[in-house]
């Protein structure tokens, strides 16, 4: 009896050690995490109040400003591609995309395609932000040969490594991550707003995928019509004009919203015309942002023209589509003009928006 006590004091004396021992790890692991972010930012700032005003010049074009940067020293050269590139995080504009790249390829004279050895180095960094500009350098450069990797890290276990992937892949432009980014339209650890960019950036080129995919999963039909919304073409419109009747009121209303994108024919705008008598709302908006610029068969002013009194948002994309109608769009507006309520208010701003063009 004696030594089974003496073997569960010792079995208990092994646990506690053990315990501690991982809690020490653990608080080290943190302690040590929070030195080297610490340190990570103290070192950016200094880049920043040394380079940053040089790399704001070199971005509006200074010469001198960018022989500047070319000539700073090789192991500041991702930290000064992060403060190129960080604006570029919000702001998607292609031509500040493409000037910023001349700048970071100006930077590395001499240097292959296909050779980044210390952005290499950082996408395999345990540190997350090294991950983040890493990826961020490879997409900006185009690096396709690099898809492979920025593909697997999107995976990664740091959500901002994740989006920094996304938006690598954006910038590639490279047609084999269009699998793998028209997949991840359902990942919502992923911003929206940079997955409804990567898609824009293949444009037409995801429409087929998105298509076939959407055929096998009607699960998640509502996130490739809003896709479509973005890329579609009229290769779409009868896949779209067949999900305006879903079951799903987001699914009917995202169909009419990539209607527009997509354009209409006489079938589709018949589809939007009766929607207009939906009980929600959402499809009545939807489906009257579709009718936008709609000039064929089915008398869509005057049936547009009988919402500019619905609620605020079906009214006001109705009485934007019958701007957009021609004749139709302005007689039906001119008959509202004069009425005192929400119809007239409508009627009679857009009469004055097309008279202010002229």
């Amino acid at each position: 009896m004696s030594d089974l006590v003496l073997a569960f004091e010792r079995a208990t004396v092994w646990v506690v050690w053990t315990g501690l021992l991982l809690a020490v790890s653990m608080t080290c692991a943190v302690v040590f995490g929070r030195i080297a972010l610490a340190w990570h930012r103290a070192l950016e700032q200094r880049a920043e109040q040394r380079y940053g005003p040089l790399v704001r010049r070199a971005r509006d074009g200074d010469k001198g400003a960018l022989d500047a940067l070319v000539r700073s020293p090789s192991r500041l050269r991702l930290t000064l591609a992060r403060l190129l590139i960080d604006p570029l995080i919000a702001d998607r504009n292609p031509v500040h995309i493409a000037a910023t790249r001349a700048i970071v390829r100006a930077m590395s004279p001499g240097v292959p395609a296909d050779r980044w050895p210390l952005a290499d180095r950082w996408l395999r960094s345990p540190w997350w932000w090294r991950r983040t500009v890493a990826l961020r350098a490879f997409g900006l450069l185009q690096a396709t040969n690099r898809t492979g990797a920025a593909v697997a890290a999107l995976d990664d276990a740091n959500a901002d490594v994740r989006n920094a992937a996304l938006d690598a892949l954006a910038d590639m432009q490279d047609p084999a991550a269009l699998p793998a980014i028209v997949v991840r339209l359902h990942d919502a650890s992923l911003q929206r707003g940079r997955r409804a960019a990567a898609i824009e950036a293949f444009g037409s080129r995801c429409e087929p995928f998105l298509l076939e995919l959407a055929h096998v999963d009607p699960e998640h039909r509502l996130n490739y019509a809003r896709a479509l919304a973005i890329c579609g073409t009229e290769r779409s419109r009868p896949t779209l004009c067949e999900w305006t009747g879903d079951a799903r009121t987001k699914v009917r209303a995202a169909a009419f919203e990539a209607l527009a994108h997509a354009g209409l024919d006489e079938a589709a705008a018949s589809l939007a015309i009766h929607a207009l008598d939906s009980g929600d709302v959402a499809v009545r908006a939807m489906a009257a942002r579709a009718l936008h610029g709609w000039t064929g068969g089915g008398d869509a002013a005057s049936h547009l023209a009988r919402h500019l009194d619905d609620t605020w948002t079906v009214a006001v994309l109705a009485a934007r589509s019958l701007q957009s109608m021609g004749d139709a769009g302005r007689a039906a507006l001119g008959a509202r003009a004069e009425r005192p309520d929400l119809a007239g208010v409508l009627a009679r701003q857009m009469l004055w928006e097309e008279q202010a063009q002229c």
